[in-house]
């Protein structure tokens, strides 16, 4: 029955209870030795902390910069969208469904790796020249989002 369910013996232990007199075990210093940082209320050391010697991140040189304002753009190629119907609107959406765009960043960029035979209807943020030239040759065209 559920109500005479019990923990298996030994599964619940009592908790340490420290600095409740000699006597308990655990007085004293409360198990915590003798002096020193560690024994202190909030006494421990920061991450990266080397005792004192010049932490690793401070020893190596500082590199090269890193541009807050850089824009990360989808790359997407020709013969990524050569298997849509003629006609298409290739748009961000289809994209996305389709699985060849996986992540949206700060927009999709069309590359003119591959050969374009179909006719479609291009809605991308950003358009190579050597894309254009391809999809317009196709019959297509090129509209921006």
């Amino acid at each position: 029955m559920l109500n005479n369910l019990r923990p298996v013996c030994g599964a619940k232990k009592k908790t340490k209870r420290i600095g409740r007199g000699a006597s308990s075990g655990h007085g004293g210093t409360s198990t915590k030795g003798h002096k020193g940082q560690k024994a202190r209320s909030g006494g421990f050391h920061k991450r990266g902390f080397e005792g004192g010697q010049m932490p690793l991140q401070r020893r190596l040189p500082k590199r090269g910069f890193t541009n807050i304002f850089k824009k990360e753009i989808s790359i997407l190629n020709l013969r990524d969208i050569s298997d849509f119907d003629s006609g298409t609107v290739v748009d961000i959406p289809l994209l996305i469904k389709a699985g060849i765009v996986k992540k949206l960043c700060d927009g999709v960029k069309l590359l003119g790796i591959g050969e374009v035979k179909l006719p479609y209807i291009i809605k991308v943020d950003y358009i190579s020249k050597s894309a254009r030239e391809k999809i317009e040759a196709a019959g297509g065209k090129f509209e921006g989002v």
